[in-house]
């Protein structure tokens, strides 16, 4: 791990103003983007795949949304640093799910995914009880996201509205798709691990008093 990524190592102040606002505009957005689940899934048991995914790409949209108002009127708030994790998780467990119940052989692959959101997550939390903020999304997170919806996409695309089957092809793209994931798993945790390093310096920094 390089110097550079020190510069991940923030600690949250409890005195600073927009950090307990609750009705921000991405806060909205986050709200949004987990209410987006419902007709996703319920479009997808259906069988009305194109209908589904437009849900999808329209969370993808607000989730590019979500961190470009964060960062435009400075609305950083720890609401919103738990939101959009879990906005992201809860959409990657949906598709994850209605993925396998259309084609039941590849859930063993795609558990490979719930289980690296779930460390993550988990990590996340964890640094926000220590009053660490969490590395902000890097290259090979955004990465591995778009692959994941890239070949979510496809497959389903040509699978169920093309009508064509093509298991190899199948199993190439969800091969790459959990390489990707664990690589920025392993990456992540990078992070995550010169973070707790730095941890009992930073617990014995005085805290600020409100």
């Amino acid at each position: 791990m390089s110097n550079a990524d020190n510069k991940d190592i923030k600690i949250l102040s409890p005195c600073d103003e927009d950090s307990n606002m609750i009705f921000t505009v991405p806060n909205c957005i986050s709200f949004f983007r987990i209410l987006l689940i419902i007709p996703f899934v319920l479009f997808f048991l259906c069988g009305k795949y194109i209908e589904a995914f437009s849900f999808i790409l329209l969370s993808g949209i607000s989730d590019c949304l979500d961190g470009f108002f964060a960062r435009k009127l400075n609305q950083v708030s720890k609401l919103g640093k738990l939101l959009d994790p879990i906005a992201d998780k809860l959409t990657l467990v949906a598709v994850v799910i209605c993925f396998g119940i259309l084609i039941p052989v590849i859930f063993p692959f795609l558990s490979v995914l719930i289980v690296k959101d779930v460390l993550m997550l988990t990590g996340g939390f964890y640094l926000l009880k220590k009053g660490i903020e969490p590395p902000a999304a890097k290259w090979y997170g955004k990465v591995a996201t778009l692959i994941f919806y890239v070949s979510v996409v496809s497959i389903v695309l040509y699978k169920s509205v093309l009508h064509y089957d093509m298991p190899y092809l199948t199993v190439f793209l969800v091969g790459i798709t959990v390489f990707a994931m664990i690589f920025a798993l392993l990456n992540y945790a990078g992070v995550f691990l010169l973070l707790l390093k730095e941890l009992p310096q930073n617990e014995q920094k005085p805290s600020k008093k409100i």
